[in-house]
């Protein structure tokens, strides 16, 4: 995607325009005066708005053709219990930035809410990149010798940044889809699959070739032209010149035939077969469109889900689901509202049966707007969408502008686009349900838990679970993780491992200590602050509604310790003591606060909880040991890291103890017995590898 052009954020106290009279408001008691005044001297220029809370955290983006009219829409009326109600309610400060036109708001909104994450969004988080078919671009000819491995092209999956000179094609659904298309590119054309060291060191063809995947160039069995011939025949495919390629091979073997070359007839005519196999089973003989991408979306239950199906070259290659974090309400917020209705209407296409209608903008539809808009960002788009709902006309000449191709979407299709909307809808309706039943499951097992310990938390979804557990190895490489479970799922972005020192190899209650010392250590001073003032400075976190070790009553009296000396509540503690002969289901619950043991039951929802995230921060802890360990056996914690050891000083130690982990197992005294060693530095030395 090319670069936005850098647009000038305009303060709002230095606007142009004179200060306008500051507006009533029925929830003006509930924000600001500063707030409501920036409100009211907003300028009635297009731009973008971000809303903050009180602690600096990024509620909302949006974007508007008229900001002051935009803006002040939300705090005109009451939207009593809705999200946006909920939202408005916390708005502590906006900022915005004006901008030259619509296209440029909605680039600019669609990156910050990529960056920003704001809470109330329509926000679809997927990090990751698409995979491609790669053929890499063939080198120089050789001045002598047989021809290499740049000779011969190889296919090959990739995923990451594209480069110019090599050939890709995609993007594709999923890794499975990719794989399938070199699969196809084997037994119709039978490139080659192998790394470039193996190509130049083989003696004799390898088991694809006996059979029939690759035409062994590695062993001279094919000429550099041919190959080249099946490697453009190959790209000709991929882009949706079946038919051409099919008619080329045919011409290609009645040649063949003509001259009474038999063989070389005979292999084309395999390759005309294997082609046209391919052909009937997908049905791509007889579809126009090349590059397709059909959007539907289900909503249900308070969630939906985006089902992404894409056709390149004419051929279906599978779909993927997507789930936005956030769900609009019927406020009419989520989208533009000039006082105008919307208009929708096939845009760019063919299909032409449906007349334009005003209508106003569904959830659905801005649920599609919100996907098209970031997802397209950092994927190439196709001339063509097939949408289960109307697609924003705007947004549409966005993309436009942005990609410099012509962007259409048709909302009521015909013939075999109309087949494709109704695969993709089915398959949105599916992977919505699953997700539903998932959600279900797990939202029970949190309510299950919040009952069995008494938690009872505002909402249900705002309960916080923090897990903690140490791992080493006879007291090597100590590591503690703490890990996170929040809106009923583990957060890996908010896992944490610390690295523990300067205690006893293998305590481990002194680990516990120190790990809690330094996760809540910080958050007691602010939260003790916070209550003498009566305002929480920004940036401040908060204290999860329940606190797991794992271990029995020795794990924790020492949290409970810890938890003293920081002045917490003892309540939030609760240890995760191992059954009878540590078997899975036996587990029983121990509390800090004095409370009887309690054994939740080998079936109980609340105890599969509660494995599922202790098991989940010993996954996590023994991981980062292991690691920590291998680089202490591998590197010697780094050597060179450690002051006053150089590459000579590293070579004596490795030499005279015979590799780095006999370093780390040798005393200081050792240590200093080698040249350059003195005693001072072999304590540091020591120091560092323990």
């Amino acid at each position: 995607m090319p670069d936005l052009p850098e647009i000038p954020s305009i303060p709002l106290l230095a606007s142009p325009l004179p200060p306008a009279p500051a507006i009533a408001l029925p929830t003006a008691a509930a924000h600001p005066e500063q707030l409501l005044s920036d409100v009211a001297s907003l300028p009635t220029l297009p731009g973008v708005y971000r809303y903050f809370d009180a602690q600096g955290g990024v509620l909302y983006v949006g974007k508007a053709n008229n900001l002051k009219k935009r803006v002040s829409s939300y705090f005109q009326k009451n939207h009593g219990g809705t999200r946006i109600g909920h939202m408005v309610s916390k708005i502590a400060r906006l900022e915005t930035t004006v901008v030259r036109s619509e296209a440029e708001a909605l680039l600019l909104e669609n990156n910050l809410i990529k960056t920003l994450n704001p809470k109330y969004n329509i926000l679809f988080r997927d990090d990751k990149s698409y995979p491609y078919l790669k053929i890499s671009a063939p080198g120089l000819a050789p001045v002598s010798g047989k021809p290499g491995a740049d000779q011969f092209p190889r296919v090959s999956y990739y995923r990451g940044a594209v480069e110019k000179k090599h050939h890709y094609f995609g993007p594709y659904p999923s890794a499975w889809a990719v794989k399938e298309a070199i699969l196809l590119m084997q037994k119709v054309f039978r490139l080659r699959t192998c790394e470039d060291p193996v190509f130049n060191n083989r003696s004799r063809p390898c088991l694809l070739y006996q059979i029939k995947r690759c035409s062994a160039p590695c062993v001279g069995h094919t000429t550099v032209a041919d190959y080249a011939q099946d490697q453009a025949n190959a790209e000709r495919f991929l882009h949706g010149d079946a038919q051409q390629v099919m008619k080329a091979l045919e011409d290609r073997m009645m040649a063949h035939a003509d001259r009474l070359e038999f063989e070389q007839a005979a292999e084309l005519r395999n390759q005309v077969a294997a082609l046209s196999n391919v052909l009937h089973q997908q049905s791509v003989d007889n579809v126009a469109d090349r590059d397709v991408d059909i959007l539907a979306v289900k909503v249900s239950g308070g969630r939906a889900c985006v089902n992404l199906a894409m056709v390149r070259g004419g051929r279906h290659l599978g779909d993927r689901p997507y789930f936005p974090v956030q769900v609009p309400d019927d406020s009419g917020l989520d989208v533009e509202d000039d006082g105008l209705p919307e208009e929708s209407s096939p845009e760019l296409t063919d299909d032409r049966s449906a007349a334009p209608k005003v209508l106003k903008r569904s959830v659905e539809s801005q649920v599609l707007d919100a996907f098209v808009a970031q997802h397209y960002l950092n994927v190439p788009v196709p001339p063509s969408l097939v949408v289960s709902a109307p697609v924003d006309k705007g947004l549409l000449q966005a993309l436009t502008a942005q990609t410099g191709i012509r962007v259409g979407a048709v909302h009521q299709p015909r013939e075999q686009r109309r087949v494709w909307l109704e695969m993709a809808q089915t398959n949105a309706g599916l992977q919505l349900a699953r997700l539903l039943a998932e959600e279900g499951s797990q939202q029970a097992r949190t309510r299950a838990l919040s009952e069995a310990l008494d938690v009872m938390p505002d909402s249900l979804d705002e309960l916080r679970i923090e897990c903690f557990d140490i791992s080493h190895t006879a007291g090597e490489s100590t590591q503690a993780s703490c890990v996170v479970f929040h809106h009923h799922k583990m957060q890996n972005a908010e896992y944490r491992r610390y690295k523990i020192n300067d205690i006893t190899p293998g305590d481990d209650y002194a680990a516990m200590r120190q790990v809690l010392l330094r996760r809540y250590g910080k958050l007691s001073e602010a939260l003790a602050q916070a209550k003498q003032s009566g305002a929480t400075p920004p940036g401040t976190g908060r204290m999860p509604d329940l606190v797991l070790v794992d271990g029995g009553r020795g794990q924790v009296s020492m949290a409970r310790a810890v938890f003293e000396q920081l002045g917490l509540e003892l309540a939030l503690i609760v240890g995760v003591e191992k059954g009878e002969g540590r078997r899975i289901g036996l587990e029983e619950l121990v509390f800090a606060d004095g409370r009887d043991k309690v054994y939740l039951g080998k079936d109980s929802a609340a105890l599969m909880l509660v494995a599922q995230i202790r098991d989940e921060a010993h996954r996590f802890a023994i991981t980062g040991m292991r690691a920590a360990r291998a680089r202490v056996r591998m590197d010697g914690g780094r050597l060179e890291e450690i002051p006053g050891i150089g590459p000579k000083r590293r070579a004596r130690l490795l030499q005279r103890f015979g590799g780095v982990r006999g370093v780390a197992m040798a005393s200081a005294d050792d240590i200093a017995s080698v040249e350059g060693i003195s005693p001072a530095l072999a304590e540091e030395i020591y120091r560092a590898l323990h």
